[in-house]
């Protein structure tokens, strides 16, 4: 069994981005038992807290998209946070998970878990296969931690669990801050606050060159629900993966685009009118991160939104597109 519509399912983080648009995806195909606990109510940096949570609720089913997360800026100065911080939620989420009788667990990963020269488009087996990059190294190394977690809690105890490993994502309910958000909603908004001041430039951190793949939070959310409801229990043992020594899939567009090319979107949505600014005194970050995504493919699922739409209708969230 996968799921059904009875079961009771937890969405962890359910007031982030991504966690925003599954608790929506799920609503809409009739999940009705769905348990939501916001920071407030549920500290999932307390393990005694999250056991109880636990043992009181018994969910079936979880989603785990809660973490720590940020930009290259946030990641590289809350490095200790970070690392820290993710490896207490995952570890108390997961392990809870276990120990109550979970019956399918969904941890979401991110890409940059990956090393930073892989071979792109960049294979679910080519983790642990090279150095990671430098500015989210400890983020990296927690997620690393947890899809580890979760493939030893299934092959040590029969576990229904597995993980995924989401592309850059943004949409509705993105965070925007002018320093910690990740790069699309930070462009989004310092072009819109150019052009309501009348600044005559943007800068831009790093050269523009390195090139990024983004899906729309909508859609990542459509296909972990997809595989959570389609991926049978034996699947990484007798899929295209075969014997493997991973448990998780890549989920993405499949499409990438420069910063520089990114930014000229955004500014043509917004309507600014002012020049471009790359400053390259700042770090680049990866040159290239882009998924392979054959196996979400062969699967069966295919995305909706192009980065066009998405990133209109995210501007017109930001209340800043030029209509």
């Amino acid at each position: 069994m996968t799921m059904t519509s009875r079961d009771r399912v937890f969405v962890a983080g359910h007031r982030g981005l991504v966690g925003q648009a599954l608790v929506k995806k799920l609503r809409e195909k009739g999940y009705e038992n769905i348990l939501t606990r916001s920071r407030e109510e549920l500290d999932l940096l307390d393990q005694k807290a999250v056991e109880a949570f636990f043992a009181k609720e018994k969910p079936d089913v979880v989603f785990l998209a809660a973490a720590k997360v940020g930009g290259i800026f946030a990641n590289n100065t809350y490095r200790a946070d970070f690392i820290y911080q993710n490896l207490q939620i995952q570890n108390h989420v997961i392990y809870s998970a276990h120990l109550f009788g979970v019956r399918r667990l969904v941890f979401l990963g991110s890409s940059c878990i990956y090393p930073r020269n892989a071979p792109q488009p960049m294979k679910e087996s080519d983790l642990l296969t090279g150095e990671l990059e430098i500015t989210n190294r400890p983020y990296a190394i927690a997620k690393i931690a947890g899809l580890e977690l979760v493939h030893a809690i299934r092959m040590q105890h029969g576990k229904d669990f597995f993980s995924v490993m989401p592309t850059n994502l943004y949409g509705p309910g993105d965070n925007f801050h002018p320093e910690n958000s990740h790069v699309l909603p930070a462009l989004i908004r310092r072009f819109h606050e150019a052009k309501v001041s009348n600044a005559k430039e943007v800068v831009i951190w790093g050269t523009g060159t390195p090139k990024r793949e983004f899906m729309y939070s909508e859609d990542c959310a459509d296909a972990i629900v997809f595989l959570a409801e389609n991926i049978k229990k034996d699947f990484f043992e007798s899929s295209a993966l075969g014997k493997s020594i991973y448990s998780h899939i890549n989920v993405g567009s499949g499409q990438e685009v420069t910063i520089r090319e990114l930014a000229e979107i955004i500014m043509k949505f917004v309507d600014f009118q002012g020049a471009l600014h790359f400053d390259t005194s700042k770090l680049d970050g990866s040159m290239r991160k882009l998924l392979n995504i054959s196996l979400l493919q062969d699967l069966g699922w295919k995305g909706k939104d192009s980065l066009l739409e998405g990133v209109r209708k995210t501007c017109e969230y930001y209340n800043c597109l030029n209509k």
